[in-house]
């Protein structure tokens, strides 16, 4: 498909070049258009945020996109396959075990480091003829003519396109310059991120532990290390970050027990603000938002990542469907992509929030609740499999590229 005219610098430009923008351009290089990716952040500067060293559970889903697009092989190297899945509530009787052979698959999902994918991404980007860049650069205005817009960069170039992607992040401009409105919830609290050792092998298998203050999750990664996300309230932030490492190990500790272990050899420690960002639309005149832009998610459920390359695939499917000539930043294409992608994008944000609120409330009626409830998750027929297909990413109307089917 190639909608280019001569008077247009490119067919569509991507805003914003984290792991969501590379694999947009990635999804929709075979389809003969023109694109470009503005990324703020240089390409070389290691403080990428989209590449840094938090870990990333790739679901069943996205694995079969980047299959589709041939860099899973490399992904696959720098990987680890979960096997299984333990989730508990500290202090409480509750508990539940997922398993990739009950669910006849060879892995619920793998952890790869991000800036590992990243590195991954971007090199094979740089490799599209189609694909071009503008780094460091930042979209500073929209401007609408008929057929097209055109977008000013921070440098005061002038770039025109028939479709703008916003895939700039959580407090997108794009989204902003769109006037596509956002409403956030403020969690209070901080996802504490790193790596440690742990004395017991954790054997591919991810822990999710609940505690008053907040979940913590535990993936394994290469070279025996394992990963871990403990979501703290905000006000804990500054002490936690700025404990010697033996200190900070043994507050870990207390909250995980000892189920692996006495915990060593402790990484980096960084952190980041949690957010529930809800849209009330997901395009407007040429452009339309993906990733975090549209969907900021608790990590609870290590969702988002996944649910933003599902908005990835999906926008690639609409737009491959389109016939020659035909123009992409139509309307019916937009609203096309709108719809399909809602519903996957709403059940995502209300069953996160519920387990925040499930999970960290201390009310005695809700604790009870949660122990009949993951009680329940193991004894009840068919809802497991409900739930795993969902956090699998195979529920609903998938599109070609999340089934494992490359684009032509």
């Amino acid at each position: 498909m190639n909608t280019s005219t001569s008077s247009l610098d490119f067919d569509i430009i991507i805003a914003g070049g984290g792991m969501i923008g590379m694999s947009m351009a990635l999804a929709i290089a075979p389809l003969n258009l023109r694109i470009a990716v503005v990324e703020k952040v240089h390409r070389d500067q290691v403080q990428q945020p989209s590449f840094d060293d938090r870990s990333t559970a790739l679901s069943r889903s996205s694995q079969s996109m980047y299959q589709a697009l041939g860099l899973w092989d490399e992904i696959l190297s720098a990987s680890t396959p979960i096997k299984s899945i333990h989730v508990s509530d500290r202090g409480k009787f509750g508990f539940s075990h997922i398993n990739a052979e009950e669910q006849k698959v060879e892995a619920l999902g793998y952890v790869v480091i991000n800036r590992i994918l990243g590195e991954v991404l971007m090199r094979h980007t740089e490799m599209k003829e189609n694909v071009s860049f503008y780094c460091p650069a930042e979209v500073t205005s929209i401007t609408y003519q008929k057929d097209c817009c055109s977008v000013v960069l921070d440098s005061k170039k002038k770039l025109s396109c028939k479709l703008l992607v916003g895939a700039d992040g959580a407090n997108s401009k794009v989204r902003e310059y769109l006037g596509i409105g956002v409403t956030q919830t403020d969690y209070e609290q901080v996802a504490i991120i790193g790596n440690l050792v742990t004395e017991k092998p954790i054997m591919n298998r991810a822990y999710e532990r609940f505690s008053e203050s907040g979940p913590v999750a535990l993936l394994p990664v290469q070279d025996n290390r394992t990963a871990f996300i403990w979501v703290v309230p905000k006000d804990q932030k500054k002490k936690l970050l700025e404990l010697e490492d033996e200190a900070f190990i043994s507050a870990i500790q207390e909250v995980f027990g000892s189920r692996l272990g006495e915990f060593k050899q402790l990484g980096g420690r960084t952190s980041y603000p949690l957010l529930l960002s809800e849209v009330p639309r997901l395009h407007a005149n040429r452009g339309v938002i993906i990733g975090n832009a549209a969907n900021a998610l608790h990590p609870v459920a290590a969702q988002g990542f996944n649910l933003g390359l599902r908005d990835v695939a999906t926008l690639a499917d609409c737009l491959s469907e389109l016939k020659d000539n035909h123009d992409i930043g139509s309307t019916d294409m937009l609203l096309d992509y709108s719809e399909w992608r809602q519903n996957d994008q709403k059940k995502l944000r209300i069953f996160t929030d519920n387990l925040v609120k499930l999970f960290g409330s201390n009310k005695k009626s809700v604790q009870i609740l949660r122990n009949i409830s993951m009680v329940g998750f193991d004894l009840v027929p068919g809802f497991r499999k409900f739930f795993v297909r969902h956090t699998m990413g195979l529920a609903g109307k998938l599109p070609r590229l999340s089934r494992g089917i490359a684009l032509k």
